[in-house]
């Protein structure tokens, strides 16, 4: 079972220690959402699970009692010393990464690389994403690590309806379309800023995102740099923004507007445009 909240604070406070807002520490503590998001990634027994804002172990030590593999990232010292303590400096099922997950705003921490054993190994994301890194996270694994089978993240309510969002809403964007492409995606559950401890001031959102066995396109990167260009003058019309002269195909008006199209439509003027 997860850490209740009485102990998520216990183990703080045996340590002298507090929530930091500054790093956007709020700590997930309702156990119905927390048993949502285990039951959802299913990891078992052999399973790579690359764990991003692992806390005080709340998902971390379930995921290690039921057999997998964790790779835990953790920027906090006094949480990544607290982790050790528990739960030992590594094994075979279970490493720590003291750092941030990202290494650049294209690239993960190199270290990450090493524990999974390459980016083609199948692995799980559990992640707990602050509003500033879920987008090039998501992007950098979308893109560059196939291994990736499914991802569980909570993330800001707006990042989530954003990651979601159909065409012709106005949060459909170069996010939406890179995502949608490479994974099918589901919001697993809403959470109340109650759930957590602090309370946070803004809601949150678990999805789920899991790899389609055949991406819409076979260049992902490809369509990430022709959606920016894109969605860069979102209320252009296509024609204005492309080129009037751009063979636009039969289905795709050249008066409409980039958030009005399909991803499968964008994909198929980023393969013509390239």
């Amino acid at each position: 079972m997860p850490q209740t909240l009485s102990q998520i604070k216990a183990l703080l406070a045996e340590r002298g220690l507090h929530p930091r807002h500054r790093l956007g520490q709020n700590f997930l503590a309702d156990p119905n959402k927390l048993q949502m998001i285990l039951d959802a990634a299913a990891a078992g027994p052999g399973q790579r699970v690359l764990e991003v804002g692992p806390g005080t172990g709340v998902l971390t030590e379930p995921m290690l009692e039921a057999g997998a593999h964790v790779i835990a990232v953790e920027l906090d010292d006094h949480l990544a010393d607290l982790l050790r303590d528990r739960l030992g400096p590594g094994s075979d099922t279970w490493t720590l990464i003291h750092g941030d997950v990202l290494a650049t705003k294209h690239a993960l921490n190199p270290a990450i690389d090493q524990a999974l054993g390459g980016r083609d190994v199948p692995f799980k994301l559990i992640a707990n994403l602050p509003y500033q890194i879920a987008s090039p996270l998501l992007a950098i694994l979308a893109m560059d690590w196939p291994g990736l089978s499914r991802a569980l993240v909570m993330v800001q309510r707006e990042v989530a309806d954003r990651i979601l969002a159909p065409p012709g809403n106005k949060q459909f964007g170069p996010l939406t379309i890179l995502l949608q492409a490479a994974f099918e995606g589901r919001r697993v559950t809403t959470l109340s800023p109650g759930c957590f401890w602090p309370p946070p001031k803004i809601e949150s959102a678990v999805i789920e995102l899991v790899r389609r066995e055949q991406p819409l396109t076979d260049d992902l990167p490809r369509l990430a740099a022709f959606t920016q260009t894109l969605f860069q003058k979102r209320r252009k019309q296509l024609g204005a923004i492309i080129g009037r002269d751009f063979p636009f195909p039969d289905d795709i008006d050249p008066t409409a507007r980039p958030e009005q199209l399909s991803v499968q439509q964008i994909i198929r003027l980023a393969n013509i445009k390239h």
